[in-house]
């Protein structure tokens, strides 16, 4: 049995810190905020509440599978999930609008025919059949192991892009999910439904690889899920099993630096001076300078990974919490998607550091009473995808009141007579994500992606300091609850196993 230190209390140290307890580790989490969660923040007031993270999972079974390793009490027992039908509902500049079922192929594309015509089911059908093939030859090196050594087997695009022939011209195949949308989905409607995934994940559709075509496969097979009491709601259910499990929280501790001796982690020392020897050392946090006297700490082994690519971020979140007078309409969509009418323009602006004046807009209306005071009363979020605090000072009380309108004003298209039904407005930005995460910016790492020359993929969980190791959404294979469920499970499998785990079989 060793002792073990975690730097941070996110979902994917906890989901570490729980399975190298049950290992029989001697677990201490120190958190420098004072809860746990990381970002499965939760915002309540007079009867109101609201997630301030993540609002629906995806890819239940790494939580699902966190459980039945940690324990005999299932997920399902812990939490209420519950599959949201229709998955998303999108509106479009020109007025269309459609609803798209959850985790149904056949369902999705007999909407997109419905409500779009001109083959648009089809378009989209088969450009799921490739995002299938990208699945199945990626999943495993890019989500299920370690970073690899040979992690250039990662640079090549999984995504098996049609080819188009030119006369008289090289052919082509689409190297973005721009080109995707352009070339392949023809429909501007369409391409905008996946330009909103890649921006809802923090990913710049004109550089982001054609393999993020992932990310809505893995949404449409696997489904949405909403966690009944809000997504801090899954935070406590794996932080009372990480208590169940005999691990160690201390909360408003924050590392000052790992120890390091005989050329390996031996511990953390806070910035009270207080020291805490450990036999290994998980970070899961965002790595910093300074944080060891290791040069190139967050790289695998003896190869470096690639710089994120230019221009793919970072971003944040803006939320708007609003407090709504008048019930939540039956059959009103959970999740909704209000697309504007120059996507380029607004990409230009949120990657280019400037507010978009037309943004695209998720707005979130869950049909849970523990969200409202009474069934006269609705919570519904806004958000938007927003470039970090910095490049836009989101501490300037103007800008965040600007940009909150303009959030609700595009709103109105998806939920009629919103303004006029506002009790109250609170504001959320990346300065806010900034002071309670400690993440640079407010910034919000994206999943881990294939392509690009290995520009999109993450810091591996070994580090070329042995005894550390990284954990969570700034690690392998990156951002969002499950892609963070998933590197806590890796980093356990190295520390039990050794330098030969391979990750799940």
């Amino acid at each position: 049995m060793a002792r073990i230190a975690v730097i941070g209390a996110g979902m994917g140290a906890m989901s570490a810190a729980a399975r190298l307890a049950v290992a029989g580790h001697r677990v201490t989490v120190y958190e420098r905020s004072q809860s746990y969660g990381g970002s499965l923040g939760r915002h309540t007031r007079d009867g109101f509440a609201f997630d301030t993270g993540p609002g629906l999972l995806h890819l239940p079974a790494v939580y699902r599978d966190l459980f039945v390793k940690t324990g005999k009490e299932p997920l399902e027992r812990c939490v209420t999930l519950t599959q949201v039908d229709p998955a998303s509902r999108h509106v479009f500049a020109d007025g269309t609008d459609v609803s798209l079922p959850n985790a149904s192929r056949a369902g999705t594309v007999a909407a997109l025919d419905a409500a779009l015509g001109g083959g648009a089911g089809g378009s989209w059908g088969a450009f799921l059949d490739r995002a299938r093939d990208a699945w199945d030859r990626s999943r495993r090196p890019l989500l299920e192991e370690p970073l690899r050594p040979d992690w250039q087997v990662l640079g090549r695009d999984p995504y098996p892009a049609p080819v188009r022939r030119r006369l008289l011209r090289p052919a082509l195949r689409a190297g973005t999910v721009a080109e995707i949308g352009s070339w392949e989905l023809a429909d501007p409607r369409l391409a905008a439904v996946l330009d909103g995934y890649a921006l809802s994940y923090g990913l710049d559709p004109r550089r982001a690889p054609a393999s993020a075509a992932l990310l809505p496969y893995m949404e449409e097979t696997f489904g949405s899920w909403y966690v009944s009491g809000g997504m801090r709601a899954l935070a406590q259910a794996v932080y009372e099993r990480c208590l169940a499990r005999k691990v160690e929280f201390v909360f408003g501790a924050e590392v000052a630096r790992v120890l390091e001796k005989d050329g390996r982690a031996a511990g953390v020392e806070l910035t009270d001076g207080t020291v805490a020897e450990a036999a290994h050392v998980v970070l899961g946090a965002r790595p910093r300078p300074g944080l060891t006297h290791a040069q190139e700490l967050w790289r695998d082994g003896d190869v470096t990974v690639q710089p994120r690519a230019e221009g793919s971020g970072p971003t944040g979140r803006f939320l708007v919490l609003l407090s709504l007078r008048g019930a939540r309409p039956a059959g009103a969509a959970h999740r909704t998607l209000v697309h504007p009418a120059d996507r380029t323009a607004e990409q230009e602006a949120v990657f280019g550091g400037r507010l978009a004046a037309d943004p695209t807009v998720t707005v979130l209306r869950p049909d849970d009473p523990s969200t409202r005071p009474d069934d006269a009363h609705e919570a519904v979020t806004l958000t938007a995808t927003v470039a970090p605090h910095g490049p836009v000072d989101w501490t300037d009380e103007a800008v965040r009141t600007r940009y909150a309108d303009t959030l609700i004003d595009v709103a109105g298209a998806a939920v009629p007579g919103l303004r006029e039904r506002v009790l109250r407005m609170e504001v959320r930005t990346p300065a806010e994500t900034e002071a309670e995460t400690g993440a640079e910016g407010g910034a919000v790492p994206a999943p881990a992606l294939a392509g690009a020359a290995g520009g999109f993929l993450h810091a591996g969980n070994r580090t070329r300091l042995p005894g550390l190791l990284l954990a969570g959404g700034w690690a392998h294979p990156g951002g969002g609850p499950a892609h963070a469920g998933m590197s806590g499970a890796l980093v356990a499998g190295i520390v039990v196993e050794g330098d030969g785990f391979r990750g799940s079989q």
